[in-house]
């Protein structure tokens, strides 16, 4: 398997995340071990970007061990982050929602 880019540190073998090890932005090509692909979108400093295509279920690998699981496909490059995951461990608030649940009251 080739290398993966420098700019990205896979914590454990069995991760199917990257972290950033620095800001990347979007349309930049990094590649993943497996192929390049093309960054969806700006990646922060410490985000994870997905190392291979993940499926919808599946769960997310960091240290590896799972912090949660893709509530829909995610693509190799691409951010992994609340649009696209549901933590095992803490709920996550979208300023969205408390939008809408201020609105209905």
């Amino acid at each position: 398997m080739a290398q993966h880019d420098p700019r990205l540190i896979l914590l454990d073998p069995r991760d199917n995340v990257f972290v950033a090890r620095m800001r990347l932005a979007a349309g930049e090509t990094v590649e993943t071990g497996a192929g390049p692909a093309v960054l969806d979108r700006d990646i922060p400093l410490a985000h994870k970007v997905a190392r291979k295509p993940i499926v919808p279920g599946e769960k997310i690998l960091k240290y590896g061990a799972p912090i949660g699981v893709a509530t829909e496909a995610i693509a190799p490059g691409q951010h992994v982050h609340v649009q696209n995951m549901k933590s095992d461990y803490t709920p996550t608030y979208h300023l969205e929602d408390e939008r809408k649940a201020g609105a209905v009251q």
